[in-house]
């Protein structure tokens, strides 16, 4: 039987949104603009969209965005005072600038959406940790392939222990839009991506080694504690690693491998997670999103279809269609902010959130990303040596 979409709340509130980078020419803002739409639970109404004041203005004019800012500084404090002023920003800039709009947008009382990673240092991102306990405003990060309806139907079923006991932990994000110095032609995603002023010190590791240690652990729900990394650049002259390869050690003794790669020749995003416990193993891939496989020990591999039998809640909770439309990379984007749109409305409205909706990654999950990259350059500077991310 075909499992019923119930991916949104009753409730049809609308946020009023704003925006912090994200201009025309940018690939992540227009992809959180089509996020936010998705579902309507977002008007963006108020914008910064540009470091220049003059290109800020001018961006907002031609999105027809209503109220335009030349720098989020000015946009936090005139918004703050607004009877009809945003409940909430969204973040989209290069990495080396979430940390200062965060604190700034949080400081102000309003709610904030988060590109990853985090911050660019573990000192700031310890920093926003703290805020956000203290002021208690909901704070989301954009870790969008956890919005994909078959991600959480595997979190389910291992939580539910379908897999037995973990054992090994396998996730891979593949890429070979990289594999030559494209950053010397001007290419805007690659200039700022490469270079480690705005990146951070990680490259492929932060840009998209992040996401396939957030899938890992928010799909089984472990805790990494040690990585043993190999971070390598294979194209002559660039700054940050563009390949890195590493063991990792979980809790309950859980073992696991990660690779990411911006360098490997045949891979668009590749995206894959494996898990194997003493009953039974899963796969889910990113570029066939509405499939997950699983096999029990000694049986068949089963292929569970996003929307048909076999999916649960939490599946059918991020489902918008019927089986046989394909749903991707955006609505799984819009998912997040759809959960995020329903904490913000249950807090204005002094109600208890769907608890469907709190599967969205916060500050802390930042924090562990954060870690995560320092370990691992940790570890690549001391041969490959076993790092604790408590550490890093």
């Amino acid at each position: 039987m075909p499992v019923e979409p119930s991916n949104q709340s009753h409730n049809r509130r609308r946020l009023r949104l704003g925006m912090v980078g994200g201009g025309p020419g940018g690939f992540i803002g227009a992809v959180h603009r089509i996020a936010a739409r998705l579902d309507d639970r977002y008007e963006l109404v108020a914008a910064a969209l540009s470091s220049n004041a003059e290109r800020s203005l001018a961006a907002a004019k031609e999105l027809h965005i209503p109220r335009a800012y030349g720098s989020f500084e000015e946009m936090a404090a005139a918004e703050s005072k607004r009877p009809d002023g945003i409940d909430v920003v969204s973040i989209v800039t290069p990495n080396h600038l979430h940390y200062a709009p965060a604190k700034t947008f949080l400081e102000a009382g309003i709610h904030v959406i988060c590109d990853k990673p985090l911050t660019t240092t573990l000192k700031d991102a310890l920093d926003l940790a703290e805020l956000v306990k203290r002021i208690g405003l909901v704070f989301g990060l954009t870790h969008n392939y956890t919005g994909h309806p078959m991600v959480r139907q595997a979190r389910e079923m291992v939580a539910a222990g379908e897999l037995g006991a973990l054992r090994v932990v396998q996730v891979e994000y593949a890429q070979d839009w990289l594999a030559t110095p494209l950053e010397k032609t001007g290419q805007k995603q690659a200039e700022w991506r490469t270079d480690p002023e705005r990146s951070g010190p990680g490259g492929s590791l932060g840009d998209i080694g992040t996401h396939a240690f957030n899938l890992a652990c928010f799909v089984t729900g472990l805790e990494c504690e040690q990585v043993a990394a190999d971070v390598t650049t294979f194209v002559p002259g660039r700054r940050l690693d563009d390949n890195v390869q590493m063991m990792l050690r979980f809790s309950n003794g859980v073992k696991g491998g990660l690779w990411a790669s911006q360098v490997a020749p045949g891979n668009e995003n590749n995206l894959r997670l494996r898990v194997y416990g003493d009953k039974a193993g899963l796969e889910w891939r990113q570029e066939d999103p509405n499939e997950l496989s699983f096999t029990p020990l000694g049986q068949p591999r089963r292929a569970i279809r996003r929307g048909s039998a076999g999916t649960g809640h939490a599946a059918a909770h991020a489902t918008r269609i019927p089986s046989g439309h394909p749903e991707g990379y955006l609505e799984a984007f819009a998912q997040l902010y759809s959960d995020l749109a329903e904490q913000i409305t249950a807090r204005l409205e002094n109600r208890p959130p769907d608890p469907d909706s709190l599967l969205v990654p916060g500050v802390s999950d930042g924090v562990a990303g954060v870690r995560f990259i320092n370990a691992a350059l940790e570890s690549s500077r001391h041969g490959s040596a076993w790092t604790a991310l408590s550490g890093s």
